[in-house]
């Protein structure tokens, strides 16, 4: 019997030894690290480098220790943030990437990054491939926020021509206003109609992981909004996008975000240019008579003035405050 005894421990000694305990892969801040929490749309198909796609995704997670690294591919201008303080922005760095070149006093720390989205002429290397610690040290999961509202749109709601891009842009001051997460599914350039001349649309690329790709298409199980908030149009008229496409195209694509979240309050702006603004307010409607109550069209008429634009088109970092101001309380009226 005690020879049987010996010998089982001995198994169950080596089954241990040789089998990775869950607990090892906690706390190492590597991709996969349930303590880190990803926020937008991410690639996670390689466990050992997740990607992020479209505009504004970030991830968040504690961290014990006095210093903290990244571990990048290939060069890439990024932000981050340490313990909610400012923003700092680095460009052109790869490899390893100290966070911390002053180390913090010991203790528990927060940490979020954001990448600049690759777009446009930028052709950085948005790849995650971990965090490096402190000998002995670990992450700790964060408090995530309940709530998440989607922004879906062009280079008006990326935050083009704003000094931080999409964190000076209206849907990230909202979301960080509100106290939600918040995605930015937005590209500059974008349609709302996919042309013959190359326009992205988004009413087709709005169910990807990827806009620029055909496949594959994103879970979205992953997360579900609780508010999306539609802005869409201002480019469709430079490719000749008719106003009967648009008007269709905009109630498919309000099916299509209700298919996709099918409790959240939806809110189609009127586009700041005005463009479409009749089409728009009738694809709504459309959706209204159809029995989902839970969309509403949101006039814009005297947001913005000429000191709150950089040109024509696109906002400025004034531009974007007015906005929030205007829009927080009606996202929160039904949020």
């Amino acid at each position: 019997m005690r020879t049987r005894l010996l010998l089982s421990a001995l198994i169950v000694a080596l089954v241990m030894a040789i089998t990775p305990r869950a607990e090892a892969a906690r706390g190492d801040g590597s991709p996969t690290d349930a303590n880190i929490s990803f926020t937008g749309r991410w690639d996670a198909s390689v466990p050992t480098a997740y990607v992020p796609f479209w505009a504004g995704a970030y991830l968040t997670t504690g961290f014990t220790g006095r210093t903290v690294k990244l571990s990048q591919r290939n060069t890439i201008d990024l932000y981050y943030s340490i313990d909610g303080g400012a923003w700092v922005y680095i460009q052109n760095v790869r490899g390893t990437v100290s966070l911390t070149p002053t180390p913090l006093a010991t203790g528990n720390h927060t940490l979020r990054v954001s990448y600049r989205v690759v777009a446009g002429s930028y052709h950085g290397d948005a790849v995650f491939q971990g965090l490096l610690l402190d000998p002995g040290a670990t992450t700790y999961a964060t408090a995530a926020p309940p709530k998440l509202i989607e922004f879906v749109g062009d280079s008006i709601t990326v935050g083009t021509t704003t000094s931080k891009n999409a964190l000076t842009a209206y849907g990230w001051l909202i979301g960080e206003r509100l106290g939600v997460r918040h995605t930015q599914i937005a590209q500059g350039g974008a349609c709302l109609v996919a042309t013959a001349d190359g326009c992205v649309g988004l009413e087709a690329s709005f169910p990807k992981l990827n806009p620029n790709a055909g496949t594959p298409n994103w879970d979205f199980s992953r997360y579900q909004a609780n508010a999306v908030v539609l802005n869409l149009g201002t480019n469709d008229v430079g490719h000749g996008v008719s106003t009967t496409t648009f008007q269709a195209s905009y109630t498919h694509l309000l099916q299509e975000v209700r298919a996709a979240y099918p409790a959240a309050a939806i809110f189609a702006l009127e586009t700041f240019t005005r463009r479409y603004a009749a089409q728009t307010r009738t694809a709504v409607a459309t959706r209204n008579s159809a029995g989902d109550a839970n969309v509403y069209y949101v006039p814009t008429e005297g947001w913005l003035t000429s000191a709150n634009m950089s040109d024509n088109v696109h906002p400025n970092d004034s531009g974007h405050t007015v906005i929030a101001d205007r829009l927080a309380p009606i996202i929160t009226a039904r949020l």
